[in-house]
């Protein structure tokens, strides 16, 4: 079993992220990209589970061939690469271009069908007696036809790698141009970063396949075991290319930007909060230990506004006004001067609750109101408001608020 440490472990990884997609493979099974995500990580994790030599030793006992494995795991990576350049071509295929693009992928399926076909023909055809669990590609490189078969093999896996490191290259140069004119969405950051990993993983096969196969005529055991970890890690590679594009979007959108504004908000929560006698403070439902990112910081943005609420009769638009004219002269854009202003009176006003000095009904009317105003016209300025209040020392909002009263 250790002898398979180096495939099983990155197959296992391959397997969950099949059994993860495998919800969206039963609801979009008529989708032809689905079919190909799912074809491809199932090969990946076929081709890496198959060529671990303890797997090779068993399927050689169970069908009683010597090297019956050989033609099994060369067939299971066509079938690989014939679905990485279908995947691809089923990736960009637009409404425009839908037939072009199909008539590429049968022409694919055409000859990489051939290939395992001819594969295993030479198989028969040859000689291979003697088992051999890693240097099958050397030991056998001058028998007849099975020299063929394996040459046959090692083409096939050239050109698809070539063909797709070169088509995730300039697809990815192509995305990036388009960046450059607009601001990229989290679904196009998604794919160009997937496009690039696609690009390290395919290029990484290619080195493999062109190495193994110099090995192969120059009959160099060197070389063949000094690629054998490209294998496993290449396949790795190149499923998180395909992806990354796939859950990165609900990744970002759902956990790490949530996350992220959550942990944002901590210091406006900690200003707005109150911490006086048990009787005066609001009550929220704890959330549960297993709560997401998102639960946590709808949470958060309720028991802030609720806060706030409670702090209203505190607010004083002066202070307000005063520290935002200040960011202005300070250089500070509307948005960040509004953050300020906001920032500055929210801890005088918490200074002010502590002292017991409420705020004159009508000032701190126009500051809920000019509060209500900034937020139709900045959506992140709560979230700005935060950030600012960590550069704004509370002993010194204190004093002025003490000298503003």
């Amino acid at each position: 079993m250790d002898q398979g440490v180096n495939y099983y472990i990155p197959a296992s990884a391959l397997a969950v992220a099949l059994v993860v997609k495998l919800p969206a493979l039963l609801r979009g099974w008529r989708v032809p990209m689905v079919r190909t995500v799912n074809a491809l990580l199932l090969m990946a994790c076929a081709g890496l589970t198959f060529s671990a030599p303890p797997t090779i030793t068993v399927v050689n006992r169970l069908t009683g061939v010597s090297n019956f494995s050989a033609p099994l795991v060369y067939s299971i990576l066509c079938v690989y690469s014939c679905s990485a350049l279908v995947m691809m071509e089923n990736w960009r295929a637009d409404s425009r271009h839908q037939e072009g693009s199909r008539r590429r992928v049968r022409r694919w399926m055409l000859a990489y069908g051939l290939v395992v076909v001819a594969i295993i023909g030479c198989f028969v055809l040859g000689e291979a007696p003697d088992e051999r669990l890693r240097d099958f590609d050397t030991y056998y490189s001058t028998t007849p036809y099975i020299r063929e078969m394996i040459v046959l093999y090692l083409l096939a896996h050239i050109v698809a790698a070539c063909a797709t490191t070169v088509f995730s290259w300039k697809w990815a140069l192509d995305i990036a141009q388009e960046a450059r004119k607009d601001t990229a969405s989290t679904e196009v950051a998604c794919l160009r970063a997937g496009l690039v990993i696609l690009v390290v993983g395919f290029g990484m096969s290619l080195l493999f396949g062109v190495v193994k196969l110099t090995g192969v005529l120059t009959h160099s055991e060197l070389l063949n075991e000094g690629v054998a970890p490209f294998v496993s890690l290449a396949a790795l590679v190149a499923a998180a290319g395909f992806l990354v594009p796939v859950f990165g979007p609900r990744l970002i959108g759902r956990v790490l930007r949530p996350w992220r504004t959550y942990r944002a908000l901590a210091p406006l929560r900690q200003v707005v909060e109150h911490h006086g006698p048990a009787a005066d403070q609001p009550v929220f439902l704890e959330l549960p230990w297993y709560a997401g990112p998102e639960q946590r910081l709808v949470h958060r943005v309720t028991s802030i506004q609720d806060c706030m609420l409670r702090l209203r009769p505190y607010f004083d638009d002066d202070v307000r006004a005063d520290a935002s004219r200040q960011a202005e002269g300070g250089g500070a854009d509307e948005a960040a001067a509004a953050a300020a202003g906001f920032a500055t009176m929210l801890r005088a006003a918490a200074a002010a609750r502590v002292r017991g000095e409420k705020s004159e009904a009508g000032t701190s009317s126009r500051a809920a109101l000019a509060l209500r105003e900034a937020e139709s016209v900045h959506r992140d300025l709560v979230e700005r408001i935060s950030r600012t209040l960590r550069h704004i020392p509370e002993p010194a909002v204190r004093h002025r608020a003490e000298a503003d009263a």
